[in-house]
C-alpha cells in the first residue's frame, strides 16, 4: 500500500510565506488600524480628562435638622442632569469626550468627620442649588486647602501604610441592596441611620489615622434597565415568541398555506399564547414575588454607574486592621440574602491569598499604590456597579440628628434671618 506523501518543514514554511505574501497588504493595515485607533482614543480621552477643572466643596448640615435620606436622593436625581444622552461620534473620536462624573467623599481623621463633593467646576451651581433646595440651612464652601494635600503624594511609604479596596455588587446590577426605608420607623426614637456605623468609627480615630470613602458616580443610560427587565421576565417565566429567521417565517407561511382550507393560520406569537398562561407569576412563592417587586422598584428610579472605594491609612508602627473590619462590617448592613449586597473587588484587594504567588510582597505593595493613586486621580475602574438614587442616598447622606458621633462636622445652629420690622436707623 503506497504511503501518502508528507510535506517537509521547508515546504510548510514556504506555503505559509506564500500565503502571507498574498494577503499581507490586507492583514497588516487592518491590524495597524485597530491598534492606532485604540491608541488615538486613549490619547484624546486622557487629554480631555486632564483638561477638566475640578472643584472641592464641603457640606455642613445643621445638627438639629431631621431631614431623612430622601432629601439626598433628590440631590442625586439633580446630579443626573449632567447626562449627555449619548456621546456623539465626533465628540468621542475627535474631542475624546467622556461622560462626566462626580465624587462624593466621606473623610474621617482625628480632627473630625467631613462630607465632601468633588465635581467638574461647571456643575458647581447645579449641585449647590440642589443642596439648598433640600437643606435650606446648609453651608457649602470651598475649603482653602484640599485635604488630599495633607497626605503624602504616594502611599504606602516608609512611615505610613494603608489598606482598602473597591466595593462592587455581589450579584447583577438589577438586584437592589437594603436601602434607608428599611432602617426608618414611624417613631423617631426607633429610627436607625444606616450611615451611623461608618461615622461612629470615623469619630473615634486617633492621631495619624485616616479613613477615606470615595463614591464615584457617572449617569447611566437605559441599558442596565433593559437587562433588568430581561431578568424579571426570566424570573417570572414569561413566555416570548420564538425568534425565527427568514427561513422560519417562510416555513410558517408555507405550513399555514397548506392547511388553510382546514384550519385557521397560526403564527409563532399565537403559538405561545396557545401553549398556556403568559408567565408563571401566580405560581411563585411570596419571597420570589418580593424579589421581582424589589427589582422593578429599583429600575423605576434613576441609576448611576458607581465605583465605591475605601482606604484606611495609619502609621506603620501602630497600623491595625480593626478599623478596616469595622468599615467593611458597616457596609454589610446593606446586604441581604435574597437580593444584593457589597463585596470587595478582589482585583483591588491588597492581600494576595495564594501562598505560591510569585513576587507576592511586591504585587501587594503595587496594589496599595494603585488604590491610592486611583483615589487621588478620581479613576473609575472598568468594573462598576449600577446603583439607583435611593441606594446612593442610603450610603451617602448627612446623618440625622439622632446620630451621636461626637466629631461629626455640623453647623451648630440653623441660619437665622433678621425680623422684618428691624429698625435701620
Amino acid at each position: 500500500m503506497p504511503f501518502a506523501p508528507t510535506l517537509s518543514l521547508t515546504e510548510i514554511l514556504q506555503s505559509i510565506a506564500q500565503t502571507f505574501l498574498a494577503v499581507w497588504w490586507v492583514v497588516i493595515p487592518l491590524a495597524l488600524f485597530f491598534i492606532f485607533r485604540d491608541l488615538w482614543l486613549f490619547y484624546i480621552r486622557t487629554k480631555y480628562v486632564k483638561a477638566i477643572s475640578w472643584t472641592l466643596l464641603e457640606l455642613k448640615i445643621p445638627k438639629n435638622v431631621l431631614t431623612t435620606p430622601k432629601a439626598m436622593e433628590q440631590i442625586f436625581a439633580a446630579a443626573h442632569g449632567t447626562y449627555s444622552f449619548g456621546i456623539k461620534f465626533l465628540e468621542k473620536w475627535w474631542d475624546g469626550k467622556v461622560e462626566d462624573w462626580m465624587s462624593f467623599e466621606l473623610v474621617g481623621y482625628a480632627g473630625g468627620v467631613y462630607f465632601y463633593v468633588r465635581l467638574p467646576s461647571k456643575y458647581r451651581n447645579l449641585l449647590e442649588a440642589a443642596v439648598y433646595a433640600q437643606y435650606p440651612d446648609a453651608e457649602i464652601h470651598e475649603p482653602q486647602n484640599d485635604y488630599m494635600d495633607l497626605l503624602p503624594a504616594s502611599l504606602p511609604n516608609q512611615v505610613y501604610d494603608l489598606f482598602g479596596f473597591d466595593l462592587i455588587l455581589a450579584r447583577e446590577d438589577a438586584y437592589p441592596i437594603r436601602t434607608y426605608p428599611y432602617f426608618e420607623a414611624i417613631v423617631e426614637e426607633q429610627r436607625l441611620d444606616p450611615i451611623a456605623a461608618v461615622t461612629e468609627v470615623m469619630s473615634k480615630l486617633k492621631e495619624g489615622e485616616v479613613i477615606l470613602i470615595q463614591i464615584l458616580i457617572r449617569p447611566a443610560g437605559d441599558a442596565w434597565k433593559k437587562k433588568a427587565e430581561e431578568l424579571v421576565a426570566k424570573l417570572i417565566g414569561k413566555k416570548s415568541p420564538k425568534q425565527l429567521g427568514l427561513l422560519g417565517w417562510i416555513a410558517s407561511f408555507l405550513r399555514n398555506l397548506t392547511f388553510a382550507p382546514f384550519t385557521y393560520p397560526l403564527w409563532p406569537d399565537e403559538e405561545v399564547k396557545k401553549e398556556g398562561p403568559p408567565n408563571m407569576l401566580s405560581f411563585l412563592t411570596e419571597s420570589q414575588k418580593d424579589v421581582v417587586k424589589s427589582i422593578e422598584e429599583k429600575i423605576a428610579k434613576i441609576g448611576f454607574e458607581t465605583n465605591v472605594r475605601f482606604i484606611y491609612v495609619d502609621r506603620r508602627d501602630s497600623f491595625t486592621r480593626a478599623n478596616v473590619s469595622a468599615v467593611n462590617g458597616a457596609f454589610r448592613q446593606f446586604n441581604t440574602q435574597n437580593l444584593n449586597g457589597f463585596r470587595p473587588d478582589m482585583a483591588t484587594f491588597p492581600r494576595i491569598a495564594s501562598p505560591f504567588a510569585l513576587f507576592k510582597a511586591r504585587r501587594e505593595r503595587g496594589r496599595k499604590t494603585m488604590l491610592f493613586f486611583n483615589y487621588r486621580t478620581l479613576t473609575m475602574n472598568q468594573k462598576v456597579s449600577v446603583l439607583n438614587i435611593e441606594e446612593l442616598a442610603t450610603i451617602y447622606h448627612p446623618p440625622i440628628v439622632t446620630v451621636g458621633a461626637p466629631m461629626l462636622r455640623r453647623l451648630e445652629s440653623r441660619k437665622g434671618e433678621p425680623p422684618p420690622a428691624l429698625p435701620t436707623e
